[in-house]
């Protein structure tokens, strides 16, 4: 029955322009009116061990050298001051132990050189773990 001949009916059409007007509304609440929370930080229960303490201390020597350039390994003395003579020294003290940790005690005044000399009768000790000590203020 249609009365108007000639005449097209239009297509009917969705227009989708406001559902996404609102959807985007949607989301942009939720998104500032939702809380977060951390739920991507690990739980994690490690393992427990007894292990037991270790016999041995380490074995260190400690070189001392003050402002003056005068050297005491462990709290003695030491005349030669040579590379030689200091390279002597160390293994004298390490008493044939295994990598000896060399600690220099070195005052602030002291020349660059003896620190450098304790560093080289380390190394032709063979003695390659070397520490220095330092204070705070």
């Amino acid at each position: 029955m249609n009365f108007q001949r000639g005449k097209r009916h239009e297509d009917l059409e969705m227009n989708l322009v406001p559902l996404i007007d609102v959807l985007l509304v949607i989301i942009i609440f939720l998104v500032v009116s939702a809380t977060f929370s951390r739920t991507s930080e690990l739980q994690i229960n490690l393992p427990t061990a007894e292990a037991n303490a270790p016999q041995e201390k380490p074995l260190t020597i400690e070189v001392g050298i003050d402002a003056n350039g005068k050297y005491t390994i462990n709290n003695k003395g030491l005349a030669d001051t040579s590379v030689t003579g200091i390279s002597a020294a160390l293994q004298a003290a390490a008493n044939g132990g295994k990598e000896p940790t060399v600690i220099i005690n070195a005052d602030a005044k002291t020349t660059h050189q003896s620190v450098i000399d304790v560093m080289e009768a380390s190394r032709t000790a063979g003695y390659t773990h070397i520490t220095f000590a330092t204070q705070s203020k």
